[in-house]
């Protein structure tokens, strides 16, 4: 069901959870940009793992520090990720240099043209020029395939924690929505239909979001629903309504379709 997978996706802990505000990969970045480079040393060591793991993960194999070209090229991208990071585009900075580092092993592995079952990056740009030669065209569709989906489950992942901040705002945890999901599918289609409508009503989804509450006496009335069963499920129709009228692209399909993703998918 959508909320099981919610729980799932957020017992992945990212490298960044639970640290202080202060204390998060992008406010050091920031504090590195204006000048104090003594962190980036710091920032660096701190994601060594997070490095290495990236470079293994891209070339599919355990990639060893002290042998490994791969190792320090996707160092220095990390170094270059440090540099080149914007705040203002409104993603998180590992994910930014998880993506400059699988650049520069791309560039790498085309120049160095001995890593068989690397994707070249002129497959990813569908480019069959220079480099071609490195993959027969299934070995580049199925690279290209497991690169789009590690970056869906980066996206995914990410939706996931702006839409927790978001529920906090409305003192909903995931916890809450774990333990109070509908347990029939006649009633979670009908609540999902309701949040849905929700988001769809400029006028009760503003009420929503600037009163951090559900216009019960709005919501009665358009959906022809009691007021106890509202208020009983408030918290899931918050939720789904969130997501239904917010940028959230990849939770949006699990509302959509209720039946989609509710036993046994991975995400």
């Amino acid at each position: 069901m959508l909320l099981a997978l919610w729980k799932k996706w957020v017992g992945h802990r990212s490298d960044s959870d639970g640290a202080p505000e202060g204390d998060t990969p992008e406010a050091m970045v920031a504090s590195i940009q204006q000048g104090n480079e003594e962190l980036r040393n710091e920032l660096i060591q701190r994601y060594r793992p997070f490095i290495l793991k990236t470079a293994s993960r891209f070339c599919k194999r355990y990639i060893d520090p002290a042998r490994d070209d791969e190792f320090s090229v996707a160092l220095l991208a990390f170094d270059e990720a440090i540099n080149g990071y914007s705040a203002q585009s409104g993603g998180r900075f590992l994910t930014f240099a998880s993506q400059v580092i699988t650049r520069r092993l791309i560039d790498y592995a085309r120049k160095e043209e001995r890593h068989a079952s690397l994707v070249p990056y002129s497959a990813l740009e569908g480019d069959k020029g220079e480099g071609a030669s490195l993959l027969s065209q299934v070995e580049a569709k199925e690279a290209l395939e497991a690169y789009a989906q590690d970056q869906d489950r980066e996206t995914r992942l990410e939706e996931i924690k702006a839409l927790a901040e978001e529920l906090a705002g409305f003192g909903i945890s995931f916890a809450d929505l774990s333990e109070q999901s509908p347990k029939h599918l006649d009633s979670r289609n009908m609540l999902l239909g309701i949040g849905r409508r929700l988001a769809a009503n400029p006028v009760l989804f503003a009420m929503l979001k600037e009163k951090r509450q559900l216009p019960l006496k709005e919501l009665c009335e358009a959906e022809q629903v009691s007021r106890k069963t509202l208020e009983r499920n408030r918290k899931y129709l918050i939720a789904t309504a969130l997501i239904a009228g917010g940028p959230y692209r990849h939770l949006k399909s699990y509302i959509e379709s209720p039946e989609k993703g509710m036993e046994g998918e991975t995400p």
